[in-house]
């Protein structure tokens, strides 16, 4: 009879990583779960969410009858992940923390662990810090950085902030005293202000145009046909479950890409990434650096032939058609 197959399956006490767990022992395979345990901090309530999560954990190996182990990088989450979370935001982005947790806790540190200790990586899933209060949670790691809301329309002052770097374009801004909703559709990071605009489908909240870093290709690095034509037709997304959008990528020389999208796509966020499909394979993915300007800038006429840029830019001019905007 030929032995079962041992996989290890990461439990994060919610229900999917359990369900995984069943399903695979049910299909035969010799299952362990492991709690990845990444962050030990109190919430904003004096609860330390982790704990929870781990004893959720622990009750569903004894229900399914499975062993039980954890393991603790929180040393390595605060280096490797978190650090760079929260410099993202001092910068004005909005980060993808799982994609680097991925890179150096799931695919790393933990892979790394069950191959030398338990046999093969199966089914995994991964926490973050638990549900917070996001504003609470950010500023007791930044300082504030109080700032103005500003109409984009007309350069009226809406109402004040706590800090730029706590705000995403496209999402709903927070403004005591309007009955409407506005919503961000650009920072300043030099004066702090949050520009906003009416409307959910406002034309400053779409642009065609991004640049990312150096993209991470999966099967080919980069693919054949961008190397040999340095323009490729594939699809996109930057957000979990969104559709997919047609595309074009430019190569430049350094490895990053320009993406030129069929169609303007609301909130385009600099720090997300884009990743880039052909059909029903992933291509690869990086990160979004630079911004096109927005349908309501070229409306406006106040496009000045450029891309906007967070910081001071990256000083290169190889956009398709455009040159770099200070």
């Amino acid at each position: 009879m030929q032995a079962a197959r041992h996989v290890v399956c990461a439990l994060s006490g919610g229900v999917d990583s359990a369900v995984a767990a069943l399903l695979l022992r049910r299909r035969g395979y010799q299952v362990t779960g492991v709690f990845m345990k990444n962050w030990d901090l109190l919430d904003e309530s004096g609860v330390c969410t982790a704990d929870k999560d781990c004893e959720d954990a622990y009750r569903v190996c004894q229900i399914l009858d499975i062993p039980f182990r954890q393991v603790s990088y929180v040393k390595e989450y605060w280096n490797d992940v978190f650090s760079d979370f929260l410099n993202e935001y001092e910068k004005g982005r909005t980060p993808n923390p799982d994609i680097v947790c991925n890179k150096h806790i799931k695919f790393s540190c933990f892979f790394n662990y069950a191959v030398n200790n338990l046999g093969k990586l199966g089914s995994m899933g991964i926490c973050f810090v638990g549900k917070r209060n996001f504003e609470n949670f950010i500023l007791q790691y930044l300082q504030p950085r109080p700032g103005k809301f500003i109409s984009i329309e007309d350069s009226e002052v809406l109402g004040t902030h706590k800090g730029w770097f706590l705000y995403t374009l496209g999402q709903r801004a927070k403004i005591g005293g309007l009955r409407e909703p506005w919503y961000v559709v650009e920072k300043d990071g030099t004066k702090g202000d949050v520009l906003v605009a009416p409307r959910t489908d406002h034309p400053a909240l779409y642009r065609d145009l991004l640049r990312t870093g150096r993209v991470h290709w999966i099967a080919e690095e980069p693919p054949a046909a961008l190397v040999r034509d340095k323009m490729m037709e594939c699809h996109f997304r930057f957000r979990h479950q969104m559709a997919l959008v047609p595309c074009v990528l430019t190569l430049n020389q350094d490895g990053t890409v320009w993406v030129t999208a069929v169609k303007a796509v609301r909130g385009l966020t600099l720090g997300q990434f884009a990743v880039f499909y052909k059909g029903d394979e992933c291509l690869g993915s990086g990160k979004i650096l630079r911004l096109g300007p927005s349908a309501y800038t070229l409306q406006k006429g106040r496009s000045r032939a450029g891309v906007a840029t967070e910081g001071s830019g990256d000083g290169h001019s190889d956009s398709p058609g455009l040159g770099p905007t200070r």
